[in-house]
């Protein structure tokens, strides 16, 4: 049906047709003026304005399809939507960027089987389908009859830098993104051509917020890909996500990028000087040499518009309630980093330490107040490692060096600091459910007291908000005893006060 299509005129007349012959059931809305065309944000090619000279839009009993802006309607992303699928549960939208608008994408994110299907490769074909399919009386959508992948972004990214070569996708998605897929529109099996995708939210279970997750669509390249994002706002994490892979050299990376940064901004990235091996030798915990390589060398990072990272003990920043420095596992579990602050409230950054292994893992934010805490538990995973971390904001200072108030930018781009401000929520499970699990990491969890809730951090975006009082399972009136992380930080559990 769709694989060359009729000329964009003989749709048309078959269109009007129809119209005439079933006037109760199809009405064929007034086209645009050429004038009207020229005005427009995005070019209009000539096999398009034959369609829109004549017809504007159409409805039948069951949809309403506008093919372009009137009054103050805009076109935006790379798309125009035609119109709603599924009663307002999904879009139906067309690329508008390339030399002929296409392809048409029915994109419904939402219920138990989330359907993303490409209709057809431009807007005449996909006209011709629509009138091929109202003439012979079927309502329904076209349903995939061919199939093909979405692709994390962050994979196609890493995958082209890795290959050292031209990848046009790769530079659609510029580093990728954990919550963003991208479905290639080239060279597709046929069409109707069902996408292999679900968003990375899930809405089957139950939080304490009114879950208002949404699907960000974009078609870019001139109709070359779908850019899929996921924007995970009140409800939980659905599935694993790819991360940006830590570079082997990561700690050599950020010494060397904070370095440059200081020289280039020296009132806005100031270092403290490092430590010797001989003074880090003499600490309560054991500092392995990917620490080693970033300590002898920077001792503390200041950044305009961000607090002070420490990273040397002995801080005044870095001292706790001894309740709280309990609940955080004492010491030889954590090396503090920064006090952050948001509003009146404080959170504690720091490095979680495996006390059996002298591993450092994963960097965490958690409040400082150790009643709130108690209260409602909760932390926010902000990096992989400490070089992990300095990378991320050397990154960040750099984009925000290249435009107008740099500390403004820069605490704006790092709200994630502090627990709770508008990252993902994984879903914590109650330990028990992980009873026999293959995964040693989960098993050993199921050992920690009855009624604990633990989350898996290592397939989880960075950064994320580990609520646990938001769980369902999550007694509203429980207590919080202790947290309790495992390997480093890649399992993060919290201990309720028995009760």
């Amino acid at each position: 049906m769709y694989d060359a299509g009729p000329q964009a005129a003989e749709a048309v007349r078959a269109l009007r047709e129809l119209a005439q012959e079933r006037p109760d059931e199809l009405e064929l809305f007034e086209g645009f003026t050429d004038a009207e065309l020229d005005g427009w944000s995005v070019a209009v090619p000539e096999e398009v304005r034959v369609v829109l000279r004549e017809i504007g839009g159409l409805e039948t009993e069951d949809h309403e399809y506008r093919f372009g802006p009137r009054g103050r309607e805009r076109f935006m992303d790379g798309c125009w939507t035609l119109g709603e699928t599924d009663f307002g549960e999904g879009s139906l939208i067309v690329g508008v960027g390339g030399a002929r608008w296409g392809p048409v994408v029915a994109v419904n994110p939402w219920g138990a089987d989330p359907d993303v299907t490409v209709e057809a490769p431009d807007f005449t074909a996909w006209l011709a389908g629509f009138a091929e399919r109202f003439a012979d009386g079927v309502p329904d959508r076209p349903r995939g009859r061919f199939s093909v992948p979405a692709t994390a972004t962050v994979e196609l990214a890493e995958r082209a830098a890795l290959a050292r070569g031209d990848d046009p996708l790769a530079a659609l998605v510029g580093r990728g993104d954990s919550l963003t897929d991208l479905v290639d529109l080239h060279d597709l099996p046929g069409y109707p051509c069902a996408v292999d995708w679900e968003p990375y939210f899930s809405t089957f279970h139950n939080t304490a917020d009114t879950g208002s997750s949404e699907v960000q669509f974009q078609i870019v390249g001139d109709g070359r890909a779908l850019l899929l994002r996921s924007v995970v706002s009140g409800d939980f994490l659905g599935r694993a996500v790819r991360r940006h892979r830590v570079p082997a050299d990561a700690a050599r990376r950020a010494v060397a990028e904070l370095r440059s940064l200081a020289a280039g901004f020296p009132g806005l990235v100031v270092l403290e000087a490092g430590c010797a091996d001989s003074v880090m030798d003499g600490w309560a915990v054991p500092v392995p040499e990917e620490v080693r390589a970033v300590l002898r060398e920077i001792g503390g990072v200041a950044i305009a518009g961000l607090p002070e990272l420490r990273l040397l003990p002995g801080a005044p920043e870095h001292a706790v309630d001894p309740e709280l420095h309990r609940m955080l596992g004492g010491d030889g579990a954590y090396w503090p980093l920064a006090r952050i602050g948001y509003g009146r409230s404080h959170a504690l950054a720091q490095i979680r330490i495996d006390p059996a292994t002298g591993q450092w893992g994963y960097v965490v934010s958690v409040p400082a107040d150790g009643e709130k805490l108690r209260e409602y538990p909760e932390l926010a995973l902000l990096a992989e490692s400490l070089a992990d971390l300095l990378l991320t904001l050397a990154r960040l200072a750099r984009r925000a060096a290249a435009g107008p108030d740099f500390a403004a930018r820069m605490a704006r781009d790092t709200r994630w600091l502090f627990p709770n401000t508008g990252e993902p929520w994984p879903l914590p499970a109650p330990v028990c459910e992980w009873a026999g699990s293959a995964d040693p990491l989960l098993a050993a969890a199921t050992e920690l007291p009855d009624g604990t809730h633990a989350a898996d951090l290592r397939a989880v975006p960075i950064p994320s908000d580990l609520c646990f009082y938001r769980a369902a399972g999550w007694p509203y009136a429980a207590r919080l005893e202790r947290l309790h992380f495992a390997a480093a930080g890649q399992l993060a559990a919290a201990v309720p006060v028995r009760g």
